[in-house]
């Protein structure tokens, strides 16, 4: 009897909590709008700003960037929905969020912001004003005698853009020297540089076939180096460069290194015998795990041209 009342009360929970979450809106509208966002963080927190429950709801689409509004006529608009959006940080063509709450989204949200339109002043004009005159100026005089000429500059090349995952890259090549020389505390300083690199890369400085990619491998890079910085134990920090190494060069085929070639080492014996990789930008074979004790221990994999 008492299974019998626990599982009555159980299912009365359920049934009110899906009356809670699934409440129609009376005299529903819906509109579509375009909104700017990244992501599914996005699509969680754009939802979430438009909930008004039993008068408003949005179903956000990343690819289209399109939301379907729809709410209570007699209750709200569209216009005040996207307003309480913009508060959370997201531009939509109706409504534009200020620099300081869009500042404040994760950095894989912060979306590529559409220009803020160009407010151009048009002077009144002045009927029956005649322009002032102004006086002849008499050419000037041929100048005679030899003439210096003067070199014109020349304008100096454009310095080529820093890689966007610059940082990111120069920390993970540290953190495998650190490996290299069997560095527990050493290494966890080079992973905590890197954890800050990956959570500050620029989205909007990378292409769309590069946004694609560091989305899909950023939280897995983030993980191994939050482990890695966490601990001084050589040997479990190697168990996490593994799969950083991997996830690190599937983004660098796509967001190449700036200078010279990176190489892909693959040590047959690391991981258990199960092989491993790592990354380096120097030809000549330094094993991050074995260190001193199997130093030359592998061949090159892979090479990649900047």
């Amino acid at each position: 009897m008492r299974l019998l009342n626990h599982l009555a009360a159980l299912l009365a929970a359920t049934m009110l909590s899906f009356n809670c979450t699934a409440q129609p809106i009376p005299n529903a509208q819906t509109v579509a709008v375009k909104i700017y966002g990244n992501c599914g963080m996005c699509k969680k927190t754009i939802e979430k700003a438009a909930l008004q429950k039993g008068a408003a709801k949005a179903d956000w689409d990343n690819d289209t960037q399109t939301a379907q509004l729809t709410f209570d006529s007699t209750r709200t608009n569209a216009d005040e929905i996207l307003q309480r959006i913009a508060a959370a940080g997201y531009d939509s063509e109706q409504f534009r969020a200020t620099d300081a709450a869009y500042a404040n989204l994760h950095s894989c949200c912060q979306y590529e912001r559409p220009a803020k339109p160009d407010a151009v002043a048009v002077p009144p004009s002045v009927p029956n004003v005649a322009p002032p005159s102004v006086p002849d100026v008499p050419p000037a005089a041929p100048k005679t005698g030899m003439v210096k000429k003067t070199a014109m500059p020349q304008p100096e090349a454009a310095a080529p853009a820093a890689s966007p995952l610059a940082e990111v890259y120069a920390a993970y090549f540290l953190l495998k020297d650190a490996l290299v020389a069997s560095d527990g505390s050493l290494a966890a300083a080079h992973a905590k540089t890197l954890f800050k690199a990956v959570d500050n890369v620029k989205m909007d400085a990378l292409a769309a076939d590069q946004h694609k990619v560091w989305m899909k491998y950023q939280s897995k890079i983030s993980y191994d180096a939050e482990h890695i910085k966490g601990v001084t134990d050589v040997e479990h920090q190697r168990e996490h460069f593994v799969t950083l190494s991997d996830n690190l060069f599937a983004v660098m085929k796509t967001i190449r290194p700036e200078g010279g070639e990176t190489y892909l080492d693959h040590c047959p014996m690391a991981n258990g015998n199960k092989g491993a990789n790592w990354i380096s930008r120097d030809q000549a074979i330094k094993n991050p795990y074995f260190g001193k004790s199997m130093l030359t221990c592998g061949k090159v994999q892979e090479t990649l041209k900047n």
